[in-house]
């Protein structure tokens, strides 16, 4: 009875992570530039990669797999927020540049 609940509980958080991870990627192909792909390039993709992981380990509870897919999670976690910082702050430079507007080294310091 339990294994049945836990198990339907799994397939929904799968379904959502994917729907949430469709949403993102509909997102970085409707927007224009990198700043505003930068949202859904990220937050939206993580949430969903966690619900479907953590869908993946309510499947699979007893296995010794659920342990490579909670190091996978927490990859994801910590490393997502610093490749787009890095992304957005090197987008950010070119579009000054492009533009035509003054680059950070150029504006006096005060």
């Amino acid at each position: 009875m339990i294994t049945d609940i836990l198990e339907v509980v799994g397939h929904i958080l799968i379904l959502l992570g994917s729907a949430v991870c469709l949403a993102g990627a509909i997102g970085v192909v409707r927007f224009r530039d990198t700043l505003t792909r930068m949202h859904p390039a990220t937050m939206p993709q993580v949430v969903g990669v966690l619900l479907v992981l953590a869908g993946a380990i309510l499947n699979l509870r007893g296995s010794v797999d659920i342990w490579m897919l909670v190091l996978a999670s927490m990859f994801m976690v910590l490393t997502a927020p610093v490749v787009a910082h890095r992304v957005g702050r090197v987008a950010y430079r070119e579009q000054l540049g492009r533009d035509g507007l003054p680059m950070p080294e150029d504006l006096p310091s005060d």
